[in-house]
């Protein structure tokens, strides 16, 4: 069976670089598939549950070999800085207490039910000795278990440790998406966050293209399979 990677992020501005002239697959429930040659890559939002739909969705279209977890992470670690590539050899499970390994690296990725604040990314460094935290990568590694599948976990750093994110919280709805309009307005009759704002607008840009890289050379390695 040939190789078919299928690359889960939560938010398709994650990858909008890496699908520039894929297929489009938009599928009821908010969830979006690009598919090519190569592979395919599935978007339906943050969190666990939508998580889960990103990988069923994924399987609907080819008959995937590989999961990969990729995106926008948190650094827990203060050492670590916006646009560092985390490939996570532990992915850990807060909520359960589940481990999945991948011994071909190091890092620890902790997987948390919700955006995680300066006190709580330090907590999962203390607590695990975790790199970086993000949402989804705990159930893509145990839905990759149950297919029988490989896994990986590959994230850019967005925030550092020092950078706090919890008041975006209350922009997530309950289906894993991010109102973005909402908070631009929110923001904007707020001058003391403008300079956060931007900040926040520059990170994310910088991961997003470190992502990018990054995903174009694990692409690279399927292509020289085909």
């Amino acid at each position: 069976m040939r190789e078919c990677p299928a690359i889960i992020a939560a938010l398709p501005r994650e990858v909008k670089h890496l699908v520039r002239g894929w297929q489009v697959h938009r599928l009821p429930g908010k969830v979006v598939v690009y598919s090519n040659d190569l592979g395919v890559v599935a978007c339906a939002g943050m969190g666990a549950s939508r998580a889960t739909l990103a990988v069923q969705a994924a399987m609907s279209i080819k008959p995937v070999t590989t999961l990969l977890s990729v995106g926008l992470a948190g650094a827990c670690d203060p050492a670590l800085r916006v646009g560092e590539i985390v490939r996570a050899g532990v992915v850990v499970d807060t909520q359960s207490g589940e481990r999945f390994s991948d011994p071909e690296f190091e890092q620890i990725l902790a997987s948390a039910p919700s955006i995680a604040s300066v006190v709580e990314k330090r907590r999962l460094f203390d607590s695990y000795r975790a790199s970086a935290v993000d949402m989804e990568a705990a159930t893509v590694a145990r839905m990759a278990r149950a297919h029988g599948l490989g896994f990986r976990a590959i994230k850019a750093i967005s925030d550092e440790a020092t950078f706090e994110l919890q008041e975006l919280a209350r922009f997530a709805t309950h289906d894993g998406q991010f109102r973005e309009a909402g908070f631009a307005a929110y923001s904007a009759v707020r001058p003391q966050m403008w300079a956060k704002l931007f900040q926040l607008a520059g990170n994310s840009k910088r991961a997003v293209d470190a992502i990018t890289s990054e995903l174009e050379s694990q692409l690279d390695w399927y292509r020289q399979r085909v």
